[in-house]
């Protein structure tokens, strides 16, 4: 059949349809356009016979139609109701549109459960996927639905980010609700990444897809104001031994990023900049691992080590790139650690002049753009009291957290929680070492159950005991003592 259009403008058919225009075409197919909403699809006899066989459609539902002696056959879309290709097609227009598609993806996958549907033509009156080749080309039906949402870009609802941002049209919510009603799954921050329904778009929910419209008025006459579902969503951060840390972190952190729409209607985004500070060996830095582990985003470390640069203008430049890579991988974490090593008052007369001036008016100008484009930035430091005031002014860091040694309690619990799904003999003395670890840091204490655990699987015990605890506290290193220097004379006991 030639790849020219088979039907001419103002063609009649059965005087129900008129064509206006060719709106798509392919080898065995053409798409019609009329003067008002409904298409006609046009298919060879080859094309038919093998959706047939194939079992996804009947034949009886095409009228036949003779053309320059060869036979082809028609089909109407209906005036509200859709044909166009997976690719190349315009996409759904609302969300009833996606979740329409959704329907007839999972309705063909019945029928047709092997061969790819990337390169098919979506019939919306039917709820079918009718491929246009028996190859298969090796796309999976994630990247078979993202293509559609996007209107043709190649892309898994598996990528949700970046498919968020294809279908700007669409409320993140609204999406993340079709893709999963589709079976797939969304990463647990996808709230974050929510934009303003648009003008006119559709508020039908997920668990709203075939419901009547009585089941819909029981729905809603059943839910009380300000009820939430059943299920509670939130997600809870554990940070044994520092509780009051946990807690922290959980109500300013965690609550709002995977409770993003409850926050968002009071006008809260994202969470604010946050510092910890407190003596060596307090545990700053353990606990923010443990936050990073948690929330699972992509981090970004900014310390002395990585940024700092001899040459001018280099340390400024590295603190941008490190926002940079944070920006365009937003969510994400940025950890300012050992912040007094670059951020100290410019004021100061330890300050290095123009150069470190101009490195704290980096941060000063990148910390707020973060945390607007969805970057956490977490600061550390020992020195607070060294820190340049405008640093620590609120829109920067809203919170100014110290973290003190872990008392006898936070060790406690630490302990507890580390020996928990430990074999361990029934007359262990935990309150000693809860003693002997009190005032030294957490990591300690986790090295002193580590070490002691690695000792009794070395010995060949079935049970952790006070012997391997006392071996793993032994190999902690010793304090030094404190000892009187002498320098630039002889120190004479006698006459001092």
């Amino acid at each position: 059949m030639s790849s020219e259009q088979w039907l001419s403008n103002g063609f009649e058919i059965e005087t129900d349809f008129k064509v206006r225009s060719l709106a798509q075409a392919g080898e065995h197919w053409q798409i019609y356009k009329s003067g008002g909403r409904t298409l006609l699809l046009v298919v060879t006899n080859a094309l038919l016979d093998w959706w047939s066989d194939e079992g996804l459609i009947e034949k009886e539902l095409f009228s036949l139609l003779s053309v320059d002696e060869q036979d082809l056959f028609y089909l109407y879309s209906g005036s509200d109701n859709t044909i166009e290709p997976v690719r190349g097609g315009e996409g759904p227009q609302t969300k009833a549109d996606a979740i329409s598609f959704v329907h007839a993806l999972k309705d063909t996958r019945k029928l047709f459960p092997e061969g790819s549907l990337y390169s098919s033509l979506f019939v919306e009156r039917y709820s079918r996927l009718l491929p246009l080749s028996s190859k298969d080309e090796g796309f999976a039906d994630e990247i078979v639905l993202g293509t559609w949402l996007s209107g043709g870009v190649t892309v898994s609802v598996l990528s949700f980010r970046r498919l968020n941002d294809l279908c700007g049209w669409m409320p993140t919510h609204d999406l993340i609700d079709v893709v999963e009603f589709a079976g797939f799954d969304v990463p647990p921050d996808s709230g974050l990444l929510q934009k303003p329904p648009s003008p006119g778009s559709s508020l039908l929910r997920s668990d709203e897809v075939g419901q009547t419209p009585q089941e819909k008025e029981v729905q809603a006459n059943s839910s009380t104001p300000g009820s939430g579902p059943s299920n509670d969503s939130r997600r809870s951060f554990s940070l044994p031994g520092r509780k009051t840390l946990q807690d922290f972190f959980n109500e300013h952190v965690v609550d709002i990023i995977f409770n993003p729409e409850r926050y968002q209607m009071m006008g809260i985004e994202f969470p604010s900049g946050i510092i910890l500070h407190g003596p060596p060996g307090c545990g700053k830095t353990f606990a923010v691992d443990q936050l990073v582990e948690f929330i699972c985003w992509p981090s970004y470390s900014i310390d002395s080590n990585s940024i700092g640069s001899p040459y001018i203008h280099e340390t400024s430049k590295k603190i941008s790139e490190v926002f940079d890579k944070a920006l365009d991988n937003a969510p994400s974490i940025v950890i300012i650690d050992e912040m007094e090593s670059f951020l100290t008052d410019r004021r100061s007369g330890n300050s290095s002049g123009v150069h470190h001036v101009e490195e704290v008016a980096e941060f000063l100008r990148r910390i707020p753009e973060a945390i607007k484009n969805r970057v956490l930035v977490i600061g550390m430091t020992n020195m607070i009291d060294t820190i340049d005031p405008a640093i620590l002014r609120r829109g920067r860091f809203d919170h100014i957290i110290e973290v003190g040694m872990p008392s006898a309690e936070e060790i406690r619990s630490l302990l507890d929680s580390l020996l928990q799904n430990i074999p361990k003999s029934s007359d262990l003395a935990v309150e000693r070492y809860v003693d002997l670890l009190t005032g030294k840091p957490l990591s300690d204490a986790a090295f002193v159950v580590r070490e002691a655990a690695r000792l009794a699987a070395k010995t060949g015990k079935t049970a952790l005991d006070d012997v391997c605890l006392e071996a793993a506290l032994s190999s902690l290193p010793k304090e030094q003592e404190k000892r009187r220097e002498r320098i630039g004379f002889i120190w004479d006991e006698e006459k001092d």
